[in-house]
């Protein structure tokens, strides 16, 4: 329980109701485990019942299926046959990969790889056996990183990894994919609006219904107590997240966060704390959230070569910068009076 209360501080959702929307409309509240994290839905109309429980079980099937260390798992499947040509794979696990190669590439695979799992397992950061590697391992794995040894041959429905150890490791993608599945569950079951939580990744459907954007708040990454720097207007958009408050350790007066560079192998030192992406695709988002690992200047270059998304970045030296397109959108709510607001031009 511990654990799932952290994660539920990540991300804080306010949501508020003029008095009359609440009376027309109650929501259908589901709370529960997956995905390693806490799962939160509120959801509107009709059949929000029956679009909840869709997403409950959609959500408890692909866990088993990407869960990297389940066997029978696709995931796993894949990497136990790095090195030894194509296997079949089911079609949600094609279409991820082929999305995570898309994403890899706006940044070269500088920000987000799908192969860093060799790095992560030995670093290990978020288990009770988080460690330092040695530079010659750190060396060696750095090796077997490269999100274009992930082949995927979409008309025989297979994939492959070109090398022995080479691993694939979906937690920096899946649940912003997984997102964008529940908001299409909704539509299926014409739901209008709602809002789901996976673990800090947020997904918003229309509005609110009493018609105001959805609010959602923004951690504060040194605060003890989720204690917000920042709230976020949406509608239709995916908010995600990554950030070095997340999972790390600290050793020797260091912070060592769970977002690896995948060209170094070590977390970056990239001057930031954490980056907010407010995207249409939540898939996109989560992939795009790791430009943590590029700092300040190259991350705002990313999202402006994306095209289609706005950021909040949080610098070490407690300053917000908020991307253009969230003029009006974002509010500075900082009860620690610690924070500057920068609007980036």
């Amino acid at each position: 329980m511990k654990k799932a209360f952290y994660v539920l501080l990540i991300l804080i959702i306010l949501v508020s109701f003029a008095g009359c929307g609440l009376r027309k409309s109650q929501p259908v509240q589901v709370q529960e485990f997956a995905l390693g994290t806490m799962i939160n839905q509120q959801v509107y109309g009709a059949n929000a019942q029956k679009a909840a429980d869709e997403v409950s079980a959609r959500i408890k099937t692909l866990d088993a299926l990407w869960t990297i260390n389940q066997p029978g798992g696709d995931i796993n499947k894949l990497n136990r046959h790095a090195g030894q040509g194509y296997i079949k794979l089911q079609p949600e696990t094609i279409d991820i990969l082929t999305r995570a190669r898309r994403i890899s590439d706006l940044s070269g695979g500088t920000a987000f790889d799908i192969t860093v799992a060799p790095l992560v397992k030995a670093w290990g950061i978020g288990t009770d056996h988080a460690r330092i590697p040695s530079d010659e391992a750190i060396k060696r794995l750095v090796g077997l990183v490269d999100y274009r040894d992930v082949q995927v041959d979409q008309a025989s429905g297979s994939a492959s990894l070109a090398r022995a150890g080479q691993m694939v490791d979906l937690g920096g993608i899946a649940k912003g994919y997984i997102g964008d599945l529940v908001r299409d569950i909704y539509k299926k079951n014409g739901v209008t609006s709602a809002f789901a939580n996976l673990g800090g990744n947020v997904v918003v459907l229309g509005s609110k219904p009493d018609g105001n954007p959805w609010k959602v708040g923004i951690q504060n990454p040194r605060s003890q107590n989720g204690q917000i720097v920042g709230v976020v207007d949406v509608i239709d958009k995916a908010v995600v997240t990554s950030g070095d408050y997340q999972r790390y350790f600290i050793k020797n007066g260091k912070r060592y966060c769970h977002i690896l560079n995948p060209k170094t192998g070590y977390p970056p030192d990239s001057g930031l704390m954490s980056v907010t992406i407010i995207a249409a695709s939540s898939t996109d988002a989560d992939g795009m959230s790791k430009a943590y690992v590029l700092g300040l200047d190259q991350g705002i270059e990313l999202i402006r070569h994306y095209g289609k998304a706005e950021a909040i970045f949080i610098t070490n030296d407690k300053k917000i910068y908020v991307t253009p397109g969230l003029n009006g959108k974002f509010h500075l709510e900082d009860a620690s009076n610690e924070y500057t607001y920068v609007q980036i031009r």
